[in-house]
């Protein structure tokens, strides 16, 4: 298995000079997996799904799993954007397969359900894909880190640049489920912080839509300065071509994509998501360790897509997650996720798609977020080059203050 410079380092003497002591490690070592429970070919496919899958792979072969004397093993399922779907294979993989850690699972109301059956199970949660802050809220697990920029986080940077620079009045277009009325609940409270108001909403059918003319209509008629889209995926590609279609732009109106990737960018292509502005915690441009990493995925992802900041996070997830288990031992990490969890916010995070941070009481993950804009077509260097970095939040600054989640398990 290929090494990251870091982890070959890492190699004891001994497995440096023969490999026989991790070999014979290796072969005394329980089996730790990893299932990939994701939306593997519904909306949010393209920001999360099989990538994720590679991602986490990337992880444990950049982790030097194997040199460490590690079994691990990555599954995969698709929750088809159901709750009971993703909650039967979530209680299958645990109770039948041996799954000792849930990765990703990018739909909030899925993943609270899946905060209580890990909690019950013992087991590991490791949200890379939901983006609800009440998942380090109200929903809270002692179960459960949260990779995830969150609606918080989003909102924070995206919101609160448009309202600073003087988009004042807002209209939102919601996806009517957990994840879309927690964005839409964090943009107004930053939008009204900053002076602002929301002047109009509609909530949609999710995942039902695919046609959000009306809904413009009726934004465009409450005269906002932005629109902003609570959603993700196909819905916001839909959302942004479809406000260009009935010319918003043109009328002073700002779209803004409240929950964006780059491979949105990729889908919508330059000319006409030029000028838009998000909010992802990983780009691949970012630095030299976010290029090197980069690089080691080239011919791996599907649709040769680069990585964006849901499939960074599952890498960076799984990437920590093999730390503590390396820490505490294979045996004890499948007797109990709780002490698998413990490690994870004990240890120091570090890993090539974002760098140095840590993993709070609460199991929010503390990272840097970043606010890019589109680029406009002149611009783009070649494949990929899409965003430039108009503001970075410090990772102190960039979540949910700890004492404002109301987290139930920390404040007990």
């Amino acid at each position: 298995m290929e090494l990251s410079r870091r982890g070959a380092l890492a190699l004891p003497a001994a497995m440096v000079a023969g490999g026989g002591a991790a070999r014979a490690q290796q072969a005394a070592s329980p089996t730790v997996r990893i299932g990939v429970l994701s939306d593997m070919s519904g909306p949010y496919r393209d920001i999360s799904g099989p990538n994720c899958v590679v991602m986490a792979r990337q992880a444990a072969q950049d982790f030097g799993a194997s040199a460490r004397g590690l079994n691990v093993e990555i599954l995969q399922a698709d929750h088809q954007n159901k709750p009971d779907v993703g909650v039967n294979v979530a209680r299958q993989w645990f109770d039948r397969d041996g799954v000792d850690a849930i990765l990703e699972v990018n739909n909030s109301a899925i993943a609270m359900a899946i905060n209580g059956l890990a909690r019950e199970k013992n087991k590991a949660h490791l949200n890379s894909g939901a983006a609800s802050a009440d998942l380090t809220g109200p929903a809270c697990s002692p179960n459960m880190v949260h990779w995830t920029t969150d609606t918080w986080a989003c909102a924070q940077s995206t919101a609160g640049a448009l309202a600073r620079a003087g988009a004042k009045r807002w209209f939102f277009i919601t996806a009517d489920y957990a994840f879309g009325h927690s964005v839409q609940r964090e943009a107004t409270r930053v939008v009204q912080a900053n002076g602002g108001q929301v002047v109009g909403s509609a909530v949609y059918p999710f995942p039902q839509t695919t046609d959000f003319s009306s809904f413009i209509v009726s934004a465009a008629s409450a005269r906002p300065d932005a629109v902003g889209f609570c959603n993700a995926g196909a819905d916001m590609i839909n959302c942004v071509k479809q406000a260009g279609e009935f010319g918003l732009a043109g009328r002073g109106i700002r779209p803004a994509a409240m929950i964006g990737f780059i491979v949105d960018v990729h889908t919508l292509g330059l000319p006409t998501a030029q000028g838009l502005v998000l909010t992802e915690s990983f780009y691949w441009d970012l630095n030299d360790r976010t290029r090197a990493l980069h690089g080691r995925l080239r011919g791996k992802m599907a649709n040769n897509h680069a990585p964006n900041s849901v499939q960074a996070q599952a890498y960076g997830a799984a990437f920590h997650y093999l730390r503590a288990v390396a820490e505490i031992g294979a045996a004890r990490a499948k007797a109990s996720g709780l002490d698998t969890i413990e490690a994870m916010k004990r240890l120091p995070t570090d890993d090539d798609a974002h760098g140095p941070g840590s993993v709070r009481a609460d199991g929010r993950k503390l990272h840097p977020t970043h606010l890019f804009q589109v680029k406009e077509p002149a611009e783009s260097r070649g494949p990929w080059d899409y965003l430039k970095v108009l503001a970075t939040t410090p990772a102190e600054q960039a979540f949910r203050p700890l004492a404002e989640g109301n987290c139930p398990f920390v404040k007990a």
